[in-house]
C-alpha cells in the first residue's frame, strides 16, 4: 500500500492543533479533498466513532465511512476508510509533537485502490495524492495560526 508522508509546524500548542484535526467538521476547511462530512462532526472523535465523508482525491469521487481506531490526545490519533461500493479505502494518522513555539504536525495517509494500476498510473495517482496532502497541511497552518493572531 502507497503511503504519504506530509509534516508541518505550526504555532499552536498541541491541544488546539489535536482538537481541530480530531473534529470531522473542519476537514472541508482545510483539506482541499475533503468536499463534506456527515454523522459525528462537531467534536475530536474517539476510538469507535464514525463519520462519513465526500471525499474527492486526485479526481477520483466517492464516500468513504471513517472509524477511528487510535485516540491518543494530543499525540496521536488514526482512522481507517472504506470507501462505499469499491474495495478501496485507506489509513490516515496525525502524530502530533512538541516543537520550539508550536506543534510539529505529521500525516500519513496509506491507500489501497481497487483494481489494477499501470505503474505510470499507479506514480501518477501517488504525486496527485502527495500533493493535495502537501496543500492541505499549509492550509491548515495558515487557517490555525490566522485563526490565533
Amino acid at each position: 500500500m502507497p503511503t504519504i508522508i506530509s509534516h508541518i509546524i505550526i504555532n499552536r500548542s498541541l491541544e488546539e492543533v489535536y482538537a481541530f484535526v480530531a473534529t470531522p467538521g473542519h476537514w472541508p476547511r482545510w483539506h482541499p479533498s475533503s468536499l463534506g462530512v456527515s454523522g459525528a462532526v462537531d467534536h475530536p472523535l474517539g476510538v469507535g466513532e464514525q463519520v462519513t465523508e465526500e471525499f474527492d482525491v486526485a479526481g477520483r469521487r466517492g464516500s468513504a465511512v471513517w472509524t477511528v481506531t487510535e485516540a491518543e490526545p494530543p499525540h496521536r490519533w488514526v482512522i481507517v476508510g472504506q470507501i462505499v461500493g469499491r474495495g478501496s479505502g485507506g489509513t490516515v494518522a496525525y502524530q502530533l509533537t512538541p516543537h520550539v513555539g508550536g506543534t510539529h504536525f505529521e500525516r500519513r495517509f496509506r491507500y489501497r485502490v481497487a483494481g489494477p494500476l499501470t505503474p505510470e498510473a499507479a506514480l501518477l495517482l501517488q504525486g496527485q495524492v502527495q500533493a493535495e496532502s502537501d496543500l492541505a497541511l499549509r492550509q491548515l497552518k495558515q487557517l490555525l495560526e490566522k485563526e490565533r493572531a
